[in-house]
């Protein structure tokens, strides 16, 4: 692809370079050479694009005058989002998927009553379908999957191998999974009685994931102990999350690795979670709510903002409370100085 296509297809504006450069592969600034495109999407990257040897960089369309002189042996080429343009172009470049191909392998262990048709679903090895199951066309189910009673599964879905997915729960239409991925195992809840023991309680809900969730791997959402846990349309979940019983989450939310979240919580739309936030239980997170890695949540947060901290707070208190603690050791010492002086009337 040469910079004059690149530029055509992307509606993007050629800065610097010549439109007749081509370019063969899509590497990162670090590991480009001049025949790959890369991108710069984020000022801390400033030192690694001076660095880069790539022959064709997009940049924002926002860049100072005199931008091009930082890479001068790149084709600049500006766009709204790099980073999205820059995904877009390794689409086009990459080697296509595998074709889909419909049929069940013999090795899958189908029951009578499932409901599906052969000819537009592809049902992996030793995949294990039970009584019950509803698969719309166009969906593959990978190897070693097991979809227990009852559960239905939309249309055009991809689950990898060795997801589970427990009985009478629902897959919504373009739904993916990654490998490991538990939908529908009992929600963690025990009672303590007299004796001291903890008694199990019977999680008798179910999980229903809407349309266009993209789950990653090893991540688990529990069923609920009565009713729904649900995850909104268009959510996107990272691997390693733990979803609790009768979880709510919204539309479009962004939930990060190692991420948790406690039982019957709601995020509203649009919520972000990065890495390793962990949410408390009963609690509720308002719509465009961002909350900041490794932040502990544990009470409602309703107007929308950036939340941060291991109790966390709004991100401009916080950094003010962070601040105050820095200067704990000065202060110390400072009034440490001040106990040791005699108060003012102490020659008198």
């Amino acid at each position: 692809m040469t910079v004059s296509e690149l530029t055509a297809t992307l509606g993007g504006t050629l800065l610097s370079g010549g439109g007749d450069t081509a370019f063969t592969g899509c590497q990162s600034l670090a590991e480009a050479g001049p025949a790959d495109l890369s991108f710069f999407g984020n000022e801390k990257y400033l030192p690694a694009l001076r660095a880069t040897r790539a022959g064709v960089v997009l940049v924002p369309d926002a860049v100072p005058e005199g931008f091009a002189s930082l890479v001068p042996q790149a084709a600049l080429v500006a766009v709204p989002n790099p980073s999205l343009a820059f995904a877009q172009v390794m689409a086009r470049l990459a080697p296509p998927p595998p074709p889909f191909r419909p049929g069940v392998h013999p090795t899958a262990a189908v029951a009578p009553g499932a409901e599906f048709d052969a000819t537009r679903v592809s049902i992996g090895p030793h995949a294990v379908v039970e009584d019950g199951v509803r698969i719309g066309p166009g969906t593959s189910i990978g190897a070693g999957v097991f979809l227990g009673d009852g559960v239905v599964v939309g249309a055009d879905c991809l689950l990898h191998p060795r997801v589970s997915v427990m009985r009478q729960c629902r897959l919504g239409d373009r739904v993916i999974l990654h490998p490991g991925v538990v939908i529908g195992a009992d929600g963690f809840g025990f009672e303590q009685v007299a004796d001291g023991r903890r008694e199990k309680i019977a999680q008798t809900g179910t999980v229903v994931i809407d349309d266009d969730v993209e789950i990653g791997a090893n991540s688990c959402v529990d069923r609920a102990r009565f009713g729904q846990t649900r995850i909104g349309a268009g959510t996107k979940i990272d691997n390693l999350v733990q979803i609790a019983h009768n979880v709510s989450i919204g539309r479009n939310c962004v939930i990060a690795g190692q991420t948790g979240v406690a039982g019957s919580t709601r995020l509203h739309d649009g919520v972000t979670l990065a890495a390793q936030v962990g949410i408390a239980g009963h609690l509720e997170i308002g719509s465009g709510v961002v909350i900041t890695g490794q932040s502990g949540v544990g009470k409602s947060m309703l107007q929308p903002g950036v939340y941060m901290g291991d109790r966390a707070e709004p991100i401009r208190r916080m950094l003010r409370i962070m601040a105050a603690v820095h200067q704990l050791p000065e202060l110390v010492q400072r009034l440490r100085a001040l106990e040791k002086k005699p108060p003012p009337d102490a020659d008198r």
